[in-house]
This record gives structure tokens, C-alpha cells and sequence, in this order.
């Protein structure tokens, strides 16, 4: 073997090792380490009980799971309208109704259960009101990896599966 030959093969050997390493670090890691940390929004998708699609609006947001069992959720339409006013407390019906029809800001508490990788969260708060003190509000986690989060909710209150797709806040 010449020189040449043995150094590319250990670098290959190096790349190898180093690759089998992550992957086997990242399987390492519990569904609840993988969740720490802020997601933004990037997109979601509905669909109804029969299949057909739901329209979704474009949107921004994040959600930030903490290592305490802590969680903060909110999207929002990306057209929201600004006041006229310039006052938050003063919008116009068609600005209030808006405002509050394209957007969802709920917090609480959060445990996963790794078996079935699924998120349970529990609300303590929300712009909703008809979720405060919502318990087991299943996310079902379809994919992650270090820059990237789907998951699933199945079943909003309206009978709309959600599947939203994450980033990796930097």
C-alpha cells in the first residue's frame, strides 16, 4: 500500500468513526433532551377527519421546551393588521376580530413519554380560553433531529389534524 493509499484510507477510517460517533450520540439522547430549546415556525398543514386538505394561513411563531417541564407556544398570522389607533387597547372590531382569529399563545407544563414519543402538555394559560386546564394535549412527535422538529397535533378543537414543522432557533 502506498503512502498515499494508507492516508487516504485512515481519513476515511477518521470520517467514518466521527459520522458513526454523532449518529450514535443523537440516539443516545432521550425524545425529552432532543425537544430543549426554541423551535420557529416554518410551516403547517391540515386535514380533516376524511382527508381533504385545510387551508392554513402564513404564519410565524416558536415554541421553547425547557429542561424543567416548562413549555411557551405561540403562532400568529404573518398579515395581522397593524392598529390604526397605534393603542392595544383600542382596536377596531375588524382589527380585534383579526388579530384574535389568527393568532394562539398557550403555556403550562409538559412531560413526553418516549415510548410512543409523544409530548403531553398540560395548560395553564392561553389566548384560547377554552384550553386552560386542557391535560394530555397530545404532539406527536413524526421526525427530529438536531435542526429540524415535526410533529403532530391530532385532534384541534375544531377536528383538524395539524402537522407543523420546526427549525432550530440559532
Amino acid at each position: 500500500m502506498t503512502r498515499r493509499t494508507a492516508l487516504g484510507f485512515c481519513a476515511i477510517v477518521l470520517l467514518l468513526s466521527s459520522v458513526m460517533s454523532n449518529n450514535t450520540l443523537a440516539q443516545g439522547q432521550s425524545l425529552k433532551d432532543q425537544l430543549i430549546g426554541t423551535w420557529i415556525y416554518v410551516s403547517s398543514t391540515g386535514k380533516r377527519d376524511d382527508g381533504s386538505a385545510v387551508p392554513r394561513p402564513s404564519l410565524q411563531g416558536a415554541v421553547t421546551y425547557t429542561a424543567d417541564g416548562r413549555f411557551h407556544f405561540i403562532t400568529t398570522r404573518t398579515d395581522a393588521p397593524k392598529l390604526a389607533s397605534r393603542d392595544p387597547s383600542r382596536p377596531t372590531a375588524e382589527e380585534a376580530m383579526a388579530i384574535a382569529s389568527g393568532s394562539i399563545a398557550y403555556t403550562g407544563t409538559y412531560t413526553v413519554d418516549e415510548a410512543t414519543k409523544t409530548i403531553l402538555a398540560k395548560i395553564e394559560t392561553s389566548t384560547f380560553p377554552n384550553l386552560v386546564g386542557a391535560v394530555n394535549q397530545r404532539r406527536i412527535i413524526t421526525a427530529i433531529s438536531a435542526d429540524e422538529m415535526k410533529f403532530t397535533n391530532p385532534r384541534t378543537p375544531a377536528g383538524v389534524t395539524l402537522e407543523f414543522v420546526w427549525k432550530r432557533a440559532k
